[in-house]
């Protein structure tokens, strides 16, 4: 039986050939291969191999159902080819009282600052898998007409944890991994960055505005529908915190006007097929409900266990080690059995 195997193909700024031309060149190449490893990137193996070294700057063998060694002829190769961009992000700025004020960093996807980002998350859960699933599965039910109301997907995902857990680095990751993805149905994508606790203004009755600006410009962008628009909301504890001040009377009611906007715009962005919203939260008891009833997945995102700690170190140390920062041989070997370090139900590589 037939493995799916997904193979992502950088091609390099250089090459002019189209993805079909691409796609040729790499199978023909993988035909050579008697077995291949999930998990691995083709990289420096490139530069004897002809006439792929002129298009390809790399390629990677990832998310097989099994992480074992896979026979080639077994493999049901899904080929991914694409460029990484290298501009630098945008930062969109409102009119704040006249205060220039950045309401949104904005990220053309794939792009070259994330990538890798996908592989160096660690987790002994399946949370990755999981949340790429979920993604897929909620653009295809898009796809195919399928009403939100009837089967309760409002394409939003809730990451919670403590802080310097990944999160932020995982809604990056999963952006960049639709965008590769799903590039069939979306050529473009888009990852906009909004921080929860900008969006409350200094000043009395400009709350509200400012959030239906920065609503206003998400929308505005997931008029293409060939754009794939991810929303990440970062720090979305505060909108809790400003709704419970507000009817406490610690702060004036423009702050409860503000929440309610950012819910009542989240409630609009679901009837746009082309827009998913990812959210963080470092303070998991301190979540707005009515956010968190919005949200199709809320998961958590501990402190790595002693094993994927241990992996996240010696992933550095193998890379110190292959950059010549670390003499050879100083990198750290697997982790022994019996070491006490059992697996655990979540646990995350570097922080974001």
């Amino acid at each position: 039986m037939s493995v799916p195997l997904h193979v992502e193909i950088v091609q390099k700024r250089s090459s002019r050939a189209n993805k079909d031309f691409i796609k040729e060149l790499v199978h023909s190449y993988l035909a050579n291969f008697a077995s291949i490893t999930p998990g691995v990137t083709l990289s420096k193996e490139l530069e004897d191999a002809g006439e792929i070294n002129d298009h390809v700057q790399c390629i990677s063998f990832c998310d097989a159902e099994h992480e074992a060694e896979l026979a080639a002829a077994e493999a049901a190769l899904e080929l991914h080819v694409f460029r990484l961009d290298s501009l630098a992000a945008e930062s969109d700025c409102l009119a704040d009282a006249g205060e220039p004020l950045p309401a949104a960093t904005v990220w053309a996807l794939p792009h070259e600052d994330f990538h890798g980002l996908w592989e160096s998350l660690l987790y002994d859960s399946h949370l990755k898998r999981d949340a790429l699933r979920y993604a897929e599965a909620a653009f295809e039910f898009a796809a195919r007409g399928v009403d939100p109301n009837a089967v309760g997907v409002n394409r939003v995902a809730l990451f919670h944890g403590p802080t310097g857990t990944g999160k932020t680095s995982l809604c990056r990751a999963l952006a960049q991994k639709l965008s590769v993805r799903l590039a069939a149905r979306f050529p473009r994508t888009r990852l906009l960055e909004i921080n929860a606790h900008g969006l409350f203004s200094k000043w009395f009755s400009e709350s509200g505005k400012l959030v239906a600006r920065v609503f206003a410009r998400i929308a505005e962008l997931a008029d293409d529908r060939r754009l794939l628009a991810v929303v990440l909301v970062d720090e979305v504890e505060s909108l809790a915190a400003a709704r419970r001040a507000a009817l406490g009377g610690l702060e004036p009611s423009d702050a409860l006007r503000a929440v309610n906007a950012v819910l009542a715009q989240l409630d609009r962005l679901r009837r746009l097929p082309n827009v998913l919203v990812l959210a963080t939260s470092n303070v998991t008891g301190a979540i707005d409900v009515a956010f968190v009833d919005r949200a199709d997945v809320k998961r958590l995102v501990g402190p790595p266990s002693a094993r994927a700690a241990y992996s996240i170190l010696r992933g550095c140390c193998n890379e110190l080690a292959a950059r010549g920062v670390l003499r050879a041989g100083a990198a750290p070997p697997p982790l022994a059995p019996g070491s006490g370090a059992g697996p655990a139900s979540a646990s995350a590589g570097p922080a974001g």
